[in-house]
């Protein structure tokens, strides 16, 4: 595991994230450090602990929840440097299906929202690691 690369980027990533925020607007609902109400209620079920606001979530749970739900679900300990960043950080916002299917529209893979071996090998064909960050950034 490139547990490196894994704190390097969820602190970058939690940099945007903020505190917690209840927006009427926002159709995420009531979410603290990029974490929603949903994801956290599933977390806490899954963990065997009582449901509770996301308002009081802990930094252990944030790092779990972001490793878990995120880090691991686009397979980013196989992603090259750079492109495991964006690649997550990207899954936080929209969540790891739409993020690594849009990785795989980008690659020329077929996108099916998981990263297996045929994404892995057209990252590795891609000729232009730089291009595909960019691409990747232009959200």
């Amino acid at each position: 595991m490139k547990v490196r690369a894994f704190n390097a980027c969820v602190q970058h990533v939690l940099v945007h994230e903020g505190g917690f925020v209840n927006h009427p607007k926002d159709p995420g609902g009531a979410t603290n450090r990029g974490v929603t109400q949903r994801v956290y209620d599933g977390y806490r079920s899954r963990m065997k602990l009582s449901a509770r606001s996301v308002a009081e979530i802990d930094e252990d749970e944030v790092l779990d929840i972001y490793y878990r739900q995120y880090w691991c679900q686009v397979a980013a300990n196989d992603l090259p440097t750079g492109i495991d960043y964006a690649v997550f950080d990207f899954a936080v916002n929209s969540g790891p299906v739409r993020s690594t299917k849009f990785l795989q529209r980008i690659i020329g893979a077929t996108p099916d929202g998981a990263v297996g071996f045929l994404t892995l090998d057209a990252i590795e064909r891609h000729q232009n690691e730089h291009g595909l960050l960019h691409l990747m950034n232009k959200l």
